[in-house]
């Protein structure tokens, strides 16, 4: 549901002929199915763009996984006169005319956390592939002396966000060289835990319940449903994922998933909100982004960018790092059912 802001600039305050609120940044992000969102992302955006400009508004909009709600909401920012859009593509192949046509109308737009096509005046997210490989070397580690004859069911992100081939491609890098044999591949379509608990069923249908040792997911969301599967099965084999998101922490903790990939959200978010706050003040931010990026298809060279590492946590990990952080509170991951094992896994 788009967000009635109102508006900081008045008619005849210096603003005549813009067209718009010289005041408002425009955040879309695309679905809600993972949890970071709407808990991680966009109140760490809103506040840090406050925090910054205490009197900018930010008008806000999910799309819900839907590309024809996304582009209907990046249009209409572009109406109301918005001057800088921070945009989380749904797919990153259609915003090419959406991102060009703001460029036309001067308007900027920052890519965050997934890459999208179009002349983008910055983009933030992780280094992507080096996070596949970070899954990757999850995965071969929670295998053990078993990995170089291991076969493995991977279940890859939606081929619509341009980071799932990047995780794919940087997996693939370890698993070929570090396992037996991938033995059954599939891309989930918008990331649906759902879908896949379906194809993990029907790898289990497919393969046998012992014709697998492991079981990549491209993130914890599907790696619920992954498990699901397993568990009605009666299958154990080590599953890892990404985003370390409190249900993927808490399996960690009950050994029912072998790991997770922790991004840290803060960073991230907050210096995309410092990109967006300077380029609407017409401020450099060339300290902020010290590397470069092309698109995926290549037409768009030379992006600023800031591109962030990440980390894999095991369940002896969570105390040194998502506490540590800050990210969830004690109590919210060490409810009465996992109290026992954050216990033995150092967490108080």
């Amino acid at each position: 549901m788009a967000l009635a802001m109102t508006a900081c600039g008045k008619a005849g305050d210096g603003e005549e002929g813009s067209g718009g609120d010289s005041k408002t940044i425009g955040l879309l992000l695309p679905e809600n199915k993972t949890t970071r969102y709407e808990t991680f992302d966009r109140p760490i955006i809103e506040g840090k763009i406050k925090e910054l400009c205490s009197d900018c508004e930010v008008k806000y909009n999910n799309a819900a996984q839907d590309t024809e709600t996304q582009k209907k909401q990046f249009e209409a920012l572009l109406t109301e006169g918005v001057k800088v859009i921070i945009l989380d593509s749904v797919d990153f192949k259609a915003t090419k005319s959406w991102v060009q046509k703001a460029k036309d109308q001067g308007v900027k737009v920052v890519a965050y956390d997934r890459l999208a096509e179009g002349p983008l005046d910055a983009y933030v997210s992780y280094d992507n592939e080096k996070i596949g490989r970070l899954q990757g070397e999850g995965l071969v580690k929670s295998l053990g002396d078993k990995a170089k004859d291991a076969n493995v069911v991977m279940i890859n992100g939606s081929p619509t966000d341009p980071n799932a081939p990047l995780f794919k491609k940087g997996a693939h890098t370890v698993l070929d060289k570090q396992v037996g044999k991938i033995v059954y591949e599939q891309d989930i379509p918008d990331w649906s835990p759902d879908e896949a608990n379906k194809k993990m069923a029907a790898a289990i249908d497919s393969l046998g319940k012992d014709g697998f040792d492991g079981v990549y997911s491209a993130n914890d969301g599907m790696a619920g449903g992954i498990i699901t599967a397993l568990d009605k099965r009666d299958v154990d084999v080590p599953v890892g994922g990404q985003d370390a998101e409190l249900a993927g922490l808490q399996r960690l903790l009950s050994d029912k998933q072998s790991f997770t990939i922790y991004k840290q959200i803060k960073p991230e978010a907050e210096t995309t909100a410092e990109i967006a706050v300077r380029l609407l003040q017409g401020k450099d931010f060339k300290d902020l982004t010290p590397t470069k990026v092309d698109s995926i298809s290549g037409d768009f060279k030379g992006t600023p960018a800031k591109l962030y590492d990440a980390q894999i946590v095991t369940k002896d990990e969570i105390a040194g790092t998502i506490i540590k952080d800050k990210v969830y509170k004690v109590s919210e991951l060490c409810t009465a059912e996992f109290a026992k094992a954050c216990a033995s896994a150092g967490i108080k």
